[in-house]
C-alpha cells in the first residue's frame, strides 16, 4: 500500500488547504484511496473546494495520527474523468454512496501529483515518507 496513503487512513480526518484569492481555506476530508498506482481524493464539483483546486491545483494536507505524530502531504491535485476510478472511490468510502453516484455530473475524483510528504513528531526528527 502507498505510504502517504496510509498514513492519512490512520489520521481518519485530514484537512486541506487551497486558497481563493490570497486567502487561505482549509476543511476536512476523509476520503482517499490508492488507485492504479495513484493517490485518489474525492468531491463535489459544485463546491467551491473544487472550483479552488481547479483554479490553483496545488494544496497542502495536514492530518493528526492517534499516537500523537502528524503527516503533511503536499502537491498538485488532477481531476480525473474515469469512472472507473469514481466506482472504487464509492466501494472504499460507501458512506459517499448516499450522496454520489457514477454518472451523476457532480461526484469528482482527483489525483495528487508530485506529492512529497512528512511525518512530523515532537520527540523525532521529521521523516520523509514515500508515494
Amino acid at each position: 500500500m502507498n505510504q502517504i496513503v496510509k498514513a492519512l487512513e490512520e489520521t481518519k480526518v485530514f484537512y486541506v488547504a487551497t486558497v481563493e484569492g490570497d486567502q487561505p481555506r482549509v476543511r476536512p476530508f476523509g476520503a482517499v484511496m490508492e488507485y492504479g498506482g495513484r493517490i485518489y481524493f474525492s468531491t463535489n464539483n459544485t463546491k467551491n473546494v473544487y472550483h479552488q483546486m481547479r483554479k490553483n491545483p496545488k494544496v497542502e494536507i495536514c492530518g493528526c495520527k492517534p499516537d500523537g505524530t502528524w503527516v503533511r502531504v503536499t502537491g498538485r491535485l488532477v481531476r480525473d474523468d474515469n469512472d472507473g476510478a469514481r466506482a472504487a472511490m464509492l466501494e472504499k468510502m460507501p458512506e459517499l454512496k448516499s450522496m454520489y453516484r457514477v454518472g451523476d455530473g457532480k461526484f469528482e475524483v482527483l489525483f495528487l501529483e508530485d506529492a512529497e510528504a512528512t511525518l512530523y513528531s515532537m520527540t523525532d526528527a521529521p521523516k520523509k515518507i514515500a508515494g
